[in-house]
Formats: structure tokens, sequence, C-alpha cells
């Protein structure tokens, strides 16, 4: 049970390191016991993580009861939401690398024997997995939960309402006032943002992988049920430090295959695929595109849920939250029922008295009446995208897009025509050097496409990038594009007035030029030079990898 802190504690010549010890409150006793991390997001730099050192103090308490000795300590966030559109998004998906880092260097360097860690918006809680799947000893994850609803005119709104809201404004559907109320009313509290965005879709992803408890996905960050889930999720880490239970344990190719199945039934964020190969990654395991084109196949779109749908997480919350899915799903074969979760039980055993929706219920339909028969997530390719790219197609915008390209180099450049009304209905918005090294830091385009959706051009105008996407933008996009512009990859070549072909059936993304006119092109693409030349940016676009392989650093 003590692997680790006894070999930073026991003997009399370990008699410093337990003098510093006393210093921040051990007791003679507490050398005898496992010492167990407390990882915690907390700041209030985002409502998604305002809250959860609320749930670390919860965490402390049931650690040092239940025969632990708790030893807390914070790592950094980036709220994506307050971030958006700016250059400091280039940091956003940077944050996942620097957090799981952090909790490393913490966990190893300090010897702990297991660790809880909490998550609150969409980076740290994949930077918090890849940590446990680095350092493979027992530990649990806790999501901080979801925001309540924000209400406007007896509707219900958030974040995105506001993005889009300043789309209506800019072509005169909404005034400044009406802008002025939306901004206001759209963020209630903490948690996390509050549609089946990138925190909501890990959360359901973390647990389908078994390293969360049953429904813990499912839970506003304000409620009692969040406070409960935090003192079980100690005791089940304790359980684990008994049993030397460890993530890879739990983590297998099949869990892995369950967070891919959860996401697409939900009508996940696109960055899951991001994160689950990151995940995947850490756990030594081999999961690529391919995986998640094999399973989404087979798998139906069932939720009705924002941004394509109509509901919030805190609704679904109501009714049941996604165990009900998960039975249902391991019941009709979708997912792996045999999996080992945190709890020391397979996911089916779990699952086992969870009851059905209640029949008069909207939110999530049956496998044998789906929104989309397939999964929402497509991978592309063509020679736009030789490696791949990953298309949103929820099934309400489409299957087919042609249009003529409208090429920018930069997010801010492609923000500014559409708030300008420069883009025309039939094009095809290209938005290049936003990738993983070109970026550096694979910006989110949520403001573009919320412009977009708020012109009321959502089903007349797709946009393609090597960036990638919000979970909250909907609308004909394709994101993630492999190889990036900027290392010299095909997406470079596309001029303005280009003709471009999204076809999700077929599963492609071209240039309709011919390939003589690709190899010219080609033949005069360079490197685009780094926008920066010094700090974590740059280290990390020497470093990380293409989109296609997770953009991790290791």
């Amino acid at each position: 049970m003590r692997k680790y802190s006894s070999k930073l504690v026991d003997g009399k010549d370990r008699a410093p390191s337990r003098s510093m010890l006393r210093a921040v409150g051990f007791k003679d006793k507490d050398f005898l016991k496992p010492q167990v991390g407390i990882a915690s997001t907390w700041s209030m730099v985002t409502p998604c993580n305002m809250h959860i050192n609320d749930l670390a103090k919860v965490a402390t308490k049931s650690i040092d009861s239940n025969g632990g000795k708790a030893v807390n300590f914070n790592t950094i966030t980036i709220s994506d939401g307050i971030s958006m559109g700016s250059e400091g998004m280039r940091y956003s998906l940077v944050s996942r690398e620097i957090i799981a880092d952090s909790i490393e260097a913490v966990v190893a360097g300090e010897g702990l024997d297991g660790f809880i860690s909490f998550g609150g918006c969409d980076k740290n809680m994949p930077a918090c997995v890849m940590a446990m799947l680095r350092l493979n000893r027992p530990s649990v994850f806790v999501y901080g939960g979801t925001i309540l609803p924000g209400v406007h005119k007896n509707k219900n709104i958030d974040i995105v309402s506001v993005f889009e809201a300043v789309g209506k404004n800019a072509n005169g559907i909404i005034n400044d006032n009406e802008l002025y109320a939306i901004e206001k009313k759209a963020i209630p509290g903490p948690g996390s943002c509050g549609g089946m965005y990138t925190a909501n879709t890990m959360a359901c992803a973390i647990e389908a992988m078994g390293l969360s408890l049953t429904n813990s996905s499912a839970q506003t960050a304000v409620s009692k049920s969040k406070l409960t889930d935090t003192k079980e999720a100690s005791k089940a880490l304790m359980r684990c430090i008994t049993k030397d239970l460890k993530p890879r344990d739990i983590v297998t190719k099949k869990s892995l295959e369950n967070a891919i199945t959860i996401v697409m039934a939900l009508g996940g964020s696109t960055n899951a695929v991001l994160h689950l190969l990151a995940i995947a990654n850490e756990a030594k395991i081999k999961l690529s595109l391919k995986d998640f084109e094999r399973i989404g196949r087979k798998t139906p779109v069932l939720a009705d849920l924002k941004p394509s749908g109509q509901y919030s997480m805190a609704e679904l919350v109501k009714i049941g939250g996604v165990a009900p899915l998960m039975k249902t799903l391991i019941s009709e074969g979708y997912m792996h029922g045999d999996c080992m979760t945190v709890t020391g039980k397979t996911i089916k055993n779990n699952l086992k008295c969870v009851k059905p929706y209640p029949i008069d219920q909207k939110i999530i339909r049956a496998t044998s009446n789906p929104i989309k028969k397939d999964g929402h997530l497509i991978v592309l390719r063509g020679n736009i995208a030789p490696q791949g790219a990953i298309a949103k197609i929820s099934g309400k915008e489409g299957t087919y897009f042609r249009g003529t390209a409208r090429v920018f180099d930069s997010e801010e450049k492609c923000l500014k025509a559409i708030l300008a009304g420069k883009i025309s209905k039939g094009s095809v918005i290209v938005v290049k050097n936003e990738g993983p090294v070109g970026g550096p830091g694979m910006r989110e385009m949520l403001s573009p496409t919320s412009a977009i959706m708020g012109q009321g051009l959502g089903n007349d105008v797709a946009l393609i990038t090597d960036g990638r996407f919000s979970g909250g933008s909907h609308g004909f996009v394709v994101g993630h594009i492999a190889p990036e512009a900027a290392i010299g990859g095909p997406l470079q070549i596309v001029k303005n007035d280009d003709q471009i072909e999204i076809c999700a059936k077929k599963r492609e993304i071209n240039i309709l030029i011919s390939k003589k006119e690709i190899i010219s092109r080609m033949k005069k693409t360079s490197n685009v030079n780094s926008k920066t030349n010094n700090g974590a940016l740059t280290k990390y676009a020497k470093l990380v990898s293409q989109a296609d392989t997770g953009a991790t650093t290791n």
C-alpha cells in the first residue's frame, strides 16, 4: 500500500523528509499511511473549475477518514470560452500537455502512492487521465460537473448562445441590448459548458473507460450528488490502492472502444478524437482513426443534445443521466460489458441496478429510432487530407457540400470577413496554418462557426481547417486536416476560387484540380515560419505530432 511513499519517509536517513512533511500537517501515524495526492484543477480563471476546490476539500476529508493521508496540490487550467478567437487560444491544447506533465511531476517527485484527479474543463480532463495512465498508480478521476443553463426569454441558453448572438448582432438580427442581455444571463454559476460539448463529452468517455464512478459524468456542478460522488470516488481510490488496481489494468483496447461508442451515441465533440488518441498513447495501446471509422459505421447517434440538438446536459441529468444509455448499449451489443472499472467491478455489474429512462422522455432515442443511423464523427480522406480529417456531420447539414474556396491564413482574418458580411452562400471557408505546429496549438474555430450560424448561413457555408473545433461548433465543418499546411501539407496549396468537394458518404474531401496541377503546386510549398521563437508554444511546436495521432508531445 505504501509502494512509493515508503521510499521517501521510512528510515532514519529520511528524517529530513519527515521534518518537511510535519510542517504541512503530518503526524507520526500519517507516515504509516498511503500518501494520496489530491490533484486539483481549481482556479478562478473559468466557471468550469471555480468550485473544484470545494470538491478537493471533500476528497481530502474522505481520504483521511478511510486510511490514507491526503496530500493536496494544484495545477493550471486555460479557459477556452474566454480565450476563444484570440491569440490566447493557442495555449489551450498546449495546456493539456502542461497539466499532464505537472501532475506527473508532483506524483512521481513526491512519491505518492495514488491520487484522485479533478477536471472541469476541456483540456484538464484528458490531461488528468493522461497523467493517470502515464504514472500507472492507483487513481480515480472526478468530473466537476455540468453547469445549469442560463435563461433568456424563457429559453435555455449557454456560452454557445453568446457566440451565436455575436453573429446575429453583426447581421442586424438582434440589437446591442439583446446581445448584452444574452451575455449577462448565459453563465449562471459553476460548471462546465452545458451541451454535449468537449467537457461533457470527455466526462462520459472517461466514465465509459472505467476511470470514474457510474453516472459521475452526468451530475450538475452545484448538486449534492457531486459531493457524494467525490466521497465515493475517494473510497474507491483507497480500495484500488489496497488491491493495487491501476489505470492500465482498466484501460484496454475494449474500454477505449467503449469510450468511442458513447461519444458517437451522444453526438459528442470532435475533440474527443484528439484526446482519446492521446490517452491511448499514454496507455501504450494502438488506437487510430481507423478505429473511429469502424466504430462510427455501426454506432447510431441517439442523443438530442446541444449543439446540434435541443437539450442540455442538465436536462439529461434529470432523466437519469448517461448510465441508462450505457446499460442499453451493453445489452444490445454496442459496448463491452466485461471491462474492469475503478470500482473493482465490471461496467456491466456497475450498471446492474440502473433503471431505464422514463417512457415519456425525448432526449435519448431508442437504437431502433436513431437520430442518425451511424456516427456523426466522420473520418475524411482525399487529396487535401491524405492522413485524415474529422468532420462533424449530425445529419442536419446534409452529407455533401461543394463550394468555392475562400482562403484565410488565420482565424482572425476569417472571422473578420464573416462578421463583415463578405462570405456568400456556396463558400467553403479554408482556414490554414492553425494546426498543431502552425498555430502553434491548433486553435478551436468556435467564433467563426458560431458567426456563420448566427448569420443564418449554417446550411450554405462549409468551413475546413487544420485547426480544430469547439464541442459547441456545428454546421458543415471539417477539422484536424493532416498533414497540416504549416509542414507542407496539401491544404497549403488551396487557393481562392478553387472548388472543394466534401462527401460524407464516400468519406472524401478533395480539391477539384488535376493531379498535374496538385504536383505543380506542391513543388512550390515550404514549411511556414513559426509564429513564436520562445516559451511554451515554441517547445510545443518542436515536439508535437500531427492531429491524426492525437497531437501529443511524447
